[in-house]
């Protein structure tokens, strides 16, 4: 099982970065979470911090995105890039045909309710309805964490834009996810819910780090829009978590960080650092950097991702608090910014 992405040499040539997280496309793939119980651990906190955002009539949403499976790919439209109110627009301008592809695409594994009728004939306050039901899942599930999402796509697109300035495409391809292997012309990407063969045609690809992906990438299953390839983020599991109360041991733990070598380390991985960068510009020896490092990402307060031959380093959110809190003098804080054929 998996998918296979064909590449011609103008498709390279047109790859692209997601410029802004897609607000649709993370009220989708939350609609997957909120229906099933994966990821545990890092949206476990999430599902029961809106567990009282429950509407009865959201449940309509659920019949076009269901956990398991295919959901109506008209849910996702391209110009939600620009933001989530030009993406509600073009959802309410749908064409007619392609509502009724993808609701008879949706009715081959279970039966659709009656509204799904006159919404599958384009009337005008059936899709108002619809507009009107994302808007409020989006207000409710999303928007309140947008924060928390726009901080892991910044950090993913700069590890992805950066593995391509090194490696190109193959180091870019390389990053995404472990289901990801790139054999040029052809992107494999492996999962139980991919199959069968997208030729991009001279199209290009456009790839969106999703906060609410998971657990591996994803695109539309119909091979004739705009392709696109949706990938996870890197999470870390306390994004959400109650705060600890200070004890002992967090002392100790933060009495360990606040040498000169360490914070200078720390904040050298706000730009997004690798072992070999940071040993020349501290004038360090790359062991004595390996050795900081791995008592800040053991912390809590720094990522590591293979980016080819190198290991780049990033600042996690728990890392950014610590420079903006005033422990570490002279270290500069960083400004808060803050792959689916099946379903």
């Amino acid at each position: 099982m998996g998918l296979r992405i064909h590449f011609t040499y103008e498709d390279l040539a047109r790859v692209v970065l997601a410029e802004e997280p897609d607000p649709l496309w993370e009220g989708l793939l939350s609609l997957h979470l909120l229906q099933n119980r994966d990821g545990p651990l890092v949206f476990g906190h999430w599902r029961r911090a809106t567990r009282g955002s429950f509407d009865p009539a959201l449940s309509r949403l659920r019949h076009l995105a269901p956990p398991r499976g295919y959901s109506a790919d008209f849910l996702t439209p391209t110009s939600a890039s620009a933001g989530f109110e030009a993406g509600v627009d073009a959802l309410l301008s749908t064409p007619r045909a392609r509502l009724r592809t993808d609701l008879t695409e949706l009715s081959l594994a279970r039966p659709l309710p009656s509204w799904a009728r006159p919404l599958a004939d384009g009337d005008t306050q059936a899709l108002r309805g619809l507009g009107g039901l994302v808007r409020r899942h989006h207000e409710r599930f999303v928007a309140p964490f947008w924060t928390h999402v726009r901080t892991r796509f910044d950090e993913a697109r700069s590890v992805a834009a950066r593995a391509m300035l090194r490696s190109g495409f193959a180091g870019l391809a390389a990053g995404l996810h472990p289901s990801v292997r790139w054999s040029a012309p052809v992107l494999y990407i492996a999962g139980a819910h991919l199959r069968g063969d997208l030729h991009l045609q001279g199209r290009g690809l456009r790839i969106i780090p999703s906060f609410f992906c998971w657990p591996g990438p994803i695109v539309l299953k119909d091979g004739s829009l705009p392709p696109v390839l949706v990938h996870p983020v890197t999470h870390d599991p306390r994004w959400l978590a109650p705060p600890r109360t200070a004890g002992a041991g967090t002392h100790q733990a933060l009495a360990a960080l606040l040498g000169r070598s360490r914070a200078a380390v720390l904040e050298e991985v706000v730009e997004g650092r690798t072992t070999s960068e940071m040993a020349l510009r501290l004038g360090i020896s790359p062991a004595t950097v390996s050795h900081h490092v791995s008592v800040l990402r053991e912390s809590g307060l720094l990522t590591s991702r293979r980016i080819g031959g190198a290991v780049l380093h990033t600042v996690t959110g728990l890392g950014t608090d610590l420079l903006g809190s005033g422990p570490t003098r002279g270290v500069r804080p960083r400004p808060k910014a803050v792959v689916r054929v099946d379903r």
